[in-house]
């Protein structure tokens, strides 16, 4: 794989942290300066319709904690993956296995979220000695309480549990996170944190350079013999039980090297400069009650509509049938591909420290075909060359994101439209989620009427070899700020399914966007109908898209 480490890479921000980015897309691009700082938190409180006493209020706020920094690392101590015990249930399952595929990793796919929901909660059922939790977004919705229930009772019955949780998205959580790291077997560790609690834009504006770097990393590893890999966070989207939107993900469920492998980086993370110990930065709030939780668990259980995801989950038998021996994986080679730590505090060109060159090395070239599946897709004008000009040469290039009407961060597509003109001249081939896209709307919308898919996969294919799984968006935050990972996977069956999605997504799944005689550019739905403009769109929506490519915010997406 050839992109520009200089100019494709991730848009992996929260929708919060999103909003704030689109409301600044007048600004020059002077990341870290603290006039440009005041002006996004000027233009978010604005936003929000609070009166100018409120702004200033917020401004004298922020300054205010600008003078606060993070405590020192005193007391923290370094922890690392307890060795595996051939006494755990789960061991004792895939131990003889593993043993007689030396170096290899057994991969199974989940693409049904409800699926991935269920193997989680039954991982941690199963856990006897561990459970490591890398993430960037853990909600306190339905799926996010069931999970937090779990990794608490797993602690309250003697397996550590050690939680890595990126800080962006955890406002409001901090009485959950007390009540979690009250438990002796539990440390949750905030990456990246926000000196104040409050307000995530108010942190932006004192300290924008240090916080605009967050960890995206996803792994969920169970005894050191399992573990989850993808592009799947915590919350009721990502596991398709969200009432107005599902999001179309993929993970891959993994034993042997794999595990090691992912065990080894979550350390790396885990002890980093950046990973704080919660009660460094929480000191002095009042947890949440351990009778607050489960109450909180049973209103799940008795609404209908989430005691119908429960149970979904309940019935997955991925985790049981591991357990039994009757779960036959796929052997083959893996290489996990991250970004070093160190990244989050070093200058967005110290490429020694990212993924995409490694990504590339691994990858390789490729001769036949790549095909892409990034629903925040941002290649820039040096990734568009490289995308074009390998189509030029005879490589199949297949690219699938989301559409405008689908996308669940309207600002990336910024990015992505004002290069769709040359992809489709150099004969890249381009489909576009639609928000109605099946079969997870059929599932969504048993919750909610009008429900929308949005994609939220990140894999790639090379020549049908090859079959990256992960975090890694193509887009510049990727690249540039956040930290990312992924599982590299040797199988030509993985790679030719992830193909055949991508060009059988349309007419069902996707629009087919070409250009006309007169390039112009035009959005087919399968049914005869062509649309002149981003179909599903209003005029407003579509002209804060012409205005914003007029100015150089790609770094920001």
């Amino acid at each position: 794989m050839t992109l520009s480490a200089a100019d494709t890479t991730d848009v992996a921000s929260s929708a919060s942290a999103r909003r704030l980015e689109a409301l600044a897309v007048t600004l020059p691009p002077r990341q870290g300066l603290l006039p440009q700082s005041v002006a996004r938190i000027v233009l978010a409180v604005s936003q929000d319709g609070r009166r100018p006493r409120a702004w200033a209020g917020a401004l004298l706020l922020a300054l205010t904690a600008g003078c606060a920094s993070l405590p020192p690392m005193e007391g923290r101590q370094e922890t690392f993956a307890l060795p595996v015990s051939r006494d755990a249930p789960l061991a004792r399952a895939v131990v003889p296995a593993i043993e007689q595929h030396p170096g290899k990793s057994g991969v199974v796919p989940i693409d049904d979220g409800r699926v991935s929901l269920g193997v989680r909660l039954a991982l941690i059922h199963e856990a006897a000695r561990s459970v490591d939790i890398q993430t960037f977004i853990w909600h306190q919705d339905s799926a996010g309480t069931l999970l937090y229930q779990a990794v608490l009772g797993a602690a309250k019955r003697g397996v550590r549990v050690r939680l890595l949780l990126d800080d962006l998205n955890a406002e409001g959580l901090d009485p959950l996170f007390a009540l979690l790291a009250s438990n002796p077997n539990l440390e949750l560790r905030l990456y990246n944190p926000f000196v104040g609690r409050g307000s995530r834009a108010v942190g932006y504006l004192s300290d924008f350079t240090r916080l605009n770097h967050r960890m995206h990393n996803k792994s969920f590893t169970v005894d050191n013999v399992v573990t989850v890999v993808g592009g799947r966070n915590l919350a009721d989207e990502y596991f398709e039980t969200g009432r107005d939107l599902g999001l179309v993900d993929l993970d891959v469920i993994a034993i042997g090297q794999a595990v090691a492998d992912v065990e080894k980086e979550f350390d790396q993370f885990w002890n980093s400069a950046s990973a704080y110990p919660s009660r460094m930065i929480i000191a002095g709030t009042s947890p949440m009650t351990s009778e607050e939780l489960a109450k909180r668990v049973k209103a799940i259980a008795d609404n209908p509509l989430t005691a119908r995801y429960a149970q979904a989950a309940a019935e997955t038998d991925i985790v049981q049938r591991l357990r039994a021996g009757t779960l036959m994986p796929e052997w083959t080679k893996t290489t996990l591909v991250h970004d070093d730590p160190a990244k989050t505090v070093s200058p967005s060109d110290a490429t020694e420290y990212q993924l995409l060159p490694k990504l590339e090395a691994a990858f390789g070239r490729p001769d036949k075909s790549l095909h892409l599946v990034s629903p925040y897709f941002v290649p820039g004008e040096a990734g568009t060359e490289v995308l074009a000009r390998m189509a030029e040469r005879g490589v199949q290039v297949c690219v699938l994101t989301n559409s405008l009407a689908a996308n669940d961060v309207k600002s990336v597509h910024i990015g992505y439209a004002k290069r769709r003109p040359r992809l489709l001249r150099g004969g890249v081939q381009i489909y576009e989620l639609k928000p109605e896209a099946s079969p997870i709307v059929r599932r969504a919308g048993e919750v909610g009427s009008g429900a929308k898919a949005g994609l939220h996969a990140k894999t790639y294919a090379v020549d049908g070899r090859a079959i990256f799984v992960g975090s890694f968006n193509l887009d510049p935050r990727s690249s540039k700020l956040n930290t990312e990972m992924g599982l590299i996977i040797e199988s030509p069956t993985l790679a030719s399914r992830l193909a055949a999605a991508v060009d059988g997504a349309y007419p069902n799944a996707a629009y087919r966007v070409t250009l006309d005689r007169d390039g112009n550019m035009k959005w087919q739905d399968g049914t005869g109908t062509v649309y002149d403009v981003d179909p599903e769109t209003s005029w407003a929506t579509r002209a804060f898209i012409g205005i914003g490519s007029l100015f150089p915010v790609d770094w920001l997406l």
